[in-house]
Order: C-alpha cells, then structure tokens, then sequence
C-alpha cells in the first residue's frame, strides 16, 4: 500500500492491474489486456516485471503465502482422518494422460519445496511416532536417464554410466571447457536446457529462465543439439512416428493418443508435438516406479516387514519404516527401485532419513 499509494484489494485483478499499469506506469505502455477489457495479471506477466519493481515481488510474495495459507495451513487440518489422526490422500490411477498417478484429498503430491516458507508445510509432515523414522527414496534425473536411453545418445549414456554430474558433463561439452573448469552459471543453464529439452524448451522460453538473452539461448540450443544428434533425431521420429499412427508409447506399451497431431491450427498442433515427445519420457518413469512399487509391497508383506509404503510422488517414494528395520531396508528399497526396469543407462535412487519430510527428502 505505502508503494501504491493507496489500499486497494490485492486479490482483485482488476484493481490491481489499474494501480501497477495506469497509476504506476510499470513495465511501459504495452500491457496485455484480458477478453474483459482489464489488464492481465497472471504469474507469467507479473513474474517478468518482478526484478525490476520491489510492488511486483511482493505481490508475488503475497500471492504465495495466500496459496500456502488456504491450500496447505487452513486445509490440511481439516482433512485428517477422526479415526487414525492422519491425512490419508486418494490415488487415481486414470486420470494424468501420460500414466503418471495423481493424487487428491488432499493432494499430497504437490506439497511445495521449492521455497523456503513451502519447505516449512514439508515439515510438519512427520513419522507416525518415535519408533518410526521416514524414509524417501527417488530416482535421480529418471527422465533424462530415458530419453538417453530410448534416443541411444551415446554421449549422455556414457556419462551416466561413468556416474558424471550429467548437468556438469553437458556443459563441459556445450562450452566447450576441460569438466573441471565449468562454472556454476554454466552448470546452472546446461541444467535448464536438459531438463527443458524434454519439455520442447524455445530460446524464448529458455531466456526467460535464465541470465541469457534470446540470441545467446537459441546459440545454446542449437550447441546442444550438436551436442547430443540422437536426441534431435529421436524426438522428431517421435512426432513423425505419432503423425502416423497417431499415438506415442511407453517402455512398457501404454499408449497416449494425440488426435491433435495433425491439426490445422499451429498452436494446438505444437501441443501434441510436445506431447509426442514428452509423454513417452514421463509415461515411462512412471510405468518403472510402479514396477518397483508392485515389487517393494510383495517384499513388504511377503517378508512380514513392520514398515510401510506411505506415498509416491512421482519419481519419490516415502516409506514409514520401523526404527529396528532402518539399516535393513535402505538396500531392499534402492535395490528393488533401481532394479524395477533395465536400460542401457543404469537407474540411480537416492535415500534420505529423517524425522520429517523435509529432512528424508
């Protein structure tokens, strides 16, 4: 408000848009306007203007601290169970369209880490007592892993199998500098285009990203497809393989129709293309996850183990697990994850402990 001028309704986008836009004149004259006639003031936009003026990051800021209070602080009490004091989430299992399980009731998949006040929601995730610890185990870069795999890029399979920091190792090779020399900026930007790639990442996109400029972006791609040939050739068979038979599929077979493919408009029809590539790399993460799954609860109950698989979000599974069992079951769980599927590129899953969420993850 002392930034503005003024108190207005911060939830209101209409008023919020005539303070930043008309009154403060921020981001210049070219503002994009809604259907309705009132400035948009969506994340994307915002986010853009944010470095520049100190009103729009607290916005920001506000914004999220409202979706940590109503989603998460005001919500989740609500949802635990009468009979166990626990929240227990809802899996489905047909709703995501790449094969990925979703989760609702509360929605445990997506409690937030990225920042440091959503890593707090994380805490307060706890073992069910003081003989139990909670145990997180997840597949490290699982996606990255199948693209090398399926595209048979022999670059990037070699340095998984040689246990190379992969994001390190690709920048190395993009720059062009010795592995010893690359930066942490470097790193940081072959870290996005890896793992935009997979996305169908633009320049645009990736200068929004990073510190680079367009021009510098599209330099980087291009080098990165150089780089790594078999993954540009693998991706368009991909979209040229769903042009025609109008599906992509999985390691394991599950299909993902994309009846966009061939569309006349350019924008739906990227869409798909995206997709083509996407939802077999995601699909398959998920059809080896479940495999690992199937196979860690017939150890569980076969071996009357006291501990419990508990959650799985996405490439991370969370187990509750009985303090006498801890040492014990740390190699069953990495072994069964990392053994759940073979390719040419080894899978590679990471285990933390801890008292909390925050501190297993």
């Amino acid at each position: 408000y002392e930034t503005a001028g003024e108190k207005f309704n911060l939830a209101s986008p209409k008023q919020l848009g005539d303070v930043l836009f008309d009154k403060m004149k921020i981001g210049g004259a070219k503002q994009k306007k809604t259907k309705t006639g009132q400035y948009a003031t969506g994340e994307e936009i915002l986010s853009y203007l944010a470095n520049d003026n100190p009103i729009v990051k607290d916005i920001l800021d506000w914004r999220q601290m409202v979706k940590l209070q109503s989603t998460y602080i005001d919500a989740l009490p609500n949802q635990v169970d009468k009979k166990t004091g626990r929240v227990h989430t809802d899996y489905m299992q047909t709703v995501a369209a790449t094969g990925r399980l979703s989760s609702n009731n509360p929605n445990l998949q997506n409690i937030p880490i990225r920042t440091e006040r959503g890593r707090l929601i994380r805490k307060a995730f706890i073992a069910r007592d003081e003989n139990h610890t909670l145990v997180s185990a997840d597949y490290s870069q699982i996606e990255l892993r199948i693209i090398a795999a399926l595209s048979g890029e022999e670059n990037m399979i070699k340095a998984f199998q040689n246990n190379e920091d992969i994001h390190r190792s690709t920048a190395a090779k993009v720059f062009n500098v010795p592995l010893e020399e690359v930066t942490k900026e470097q790193r940081s930007n072959a870290k996005t285009v890896n793992f935009g790639i997979i996305y169908g990442v633009s320049a645009f996109g990736l200068s929004n990203q990073t510190s680079l400029s367009r021009k510098e972006s599209a330099e980087l791609i291009d080098a990165y497809y150089a780089t790594y040939p078999k993954l540009k050739s693998y991706m368009s068979n991909q979209v040229d393989f769903a042009r025609e038979h109008g599906y992509v599929q999985t390691v394991l077979g599950r299909r993902r129709y994309l009846k966009d493919i061939n569309s006349a408009n350019m924008m739906v029809k990227s869409g798909a293309e995206r997709n083509a590539v996407n939802a077999p790399i995601q699909g398959s993460a998920a059809d080896i996850i479940k495999i690992a799954m199937i196979n860690i609860h017939k150890k569980l109950t076969s071996e009357n183990w006291k501990s419990k698989m508990l959650l799985q979000v996405h490439d991370e599974l969370v187990f509750d697990v009985h303090n006498s069992e801890l040492e014990k079951i740390k190699p069953m769980i990495k072994h069964e994850m990392e053994n759940a599927f073979k390719m040419d590129v080894p899978l590679d899953v990471e285990i933390g402990v801890g008292k909390n969420w925050l501190e297993a993850h």
